[in-house]
């Protein structure tokens, strides 16, 4: 078997994952903050002021990073969901469910952010601008498949209900990605792209590299950490997870 496969194979056993997760949490962890420190100081004291909107466009760094986040892992979250429901894979069931609060987390911070920066920008905190309902409308997804995940008792009937609820949401990353092309929209269009042309000044992007690589090594610090802990209570049964918790105990 090729080694690849059979590593994917190996990540599928709840025991292996669960020391795999150990060990690669804290190192996703420490590079998050690392990078998170670099790019908040580069985009907070390095980076000239905008010659717009002055100071104010520096909430950018957290804002366009989050939100690209938050498009990002209700993907993951379907295709997780995707694997579980026609394969039957326990672990991508967990890690599906574990994307939701995650990428909830990563939604509320885009809405947040992005009603400080409307504010001098727009002079109001909220308006219905397509690009804003949309992003709203994709926080209101995550509560309804937390929410759907917990009301059933059963965890695998529960994932796999949730599961179906997140695959049918993802119509709604696109009309959010588009949203500003297709309708008359206050939002600005795209100003940061990895890999195409970048409307910012040059200088001005470093920062915003690596806060993309902070938020993407905090996401997978936080599913290994949320999965590993569900897996555990899923194979509390088990000897080795009994053998585990006898260890921290």
């Amino acid at each position: 078997m090729n080694p690849i496969v059979r590593w994917f194979h190996m990540l599928g056993s709840p025991p292996y994952f669960h020391r795999f997760a150990s060990r690669w949490a804290p190192v996703f962890l420490v590079l998050s903050l690392l990078c998170g420190a670099v790019g908040l100081y580069q985009g907070l004291f390095v980076v000239p002021a905008d010659y717009q909107q002055g100071d104010s466009f520096r909430i950018i760094y957290i804002h366009v990073p989050a939100a690209s986040m938050s498009m990002a892992v209700y993907a993951a979250m379907a295709v997780y969901s995707a694997i579980g429901i026609i394969w039957h894979i326990k672990l991508a069931e967990i890690l599906a469910m574990a994307c939701a609060p995650i990428g909830a987390m990563f939604t509320a911070v885009t809405l947040v952010t992005g009603s400080i920066w409307g504010k001098p920008m727009w002079g109001t905190w909220w308006v219905w601008d397509p690009r804003l309902t949309t992003e709203l409308l994709l926080l209101f997804l995550y509560f309804g498949v937390m929410a759907l995940y917990n009301a059933i008792e059963d965890r695998r009937a529960a994932a796999r209900a949730a599961g179906f609820l997140s695959i049918v949401g993802v119509v709604l990353l696109p009309i959010i990605k588009y949203s500003v092309e297709w309708w008359n929209s206050l939002h600005q269009g795209s100003t940061f792209s990895v890999f195409g042309q970048s409307k910012m000044d040059p200088s001005m992007t470093t920062p915003i590299i690596w806060m993309f690589v902070a938020v993407n090594c905090w996401f997978v610090a936080s599913l290994l950490r949320r999965a590993r802990a569900e897996n555990l209570r899923r194979e509390a049964d088990k000897r080795w997870a009994q053998d585990v918790l006898d260890t921290k105990s």
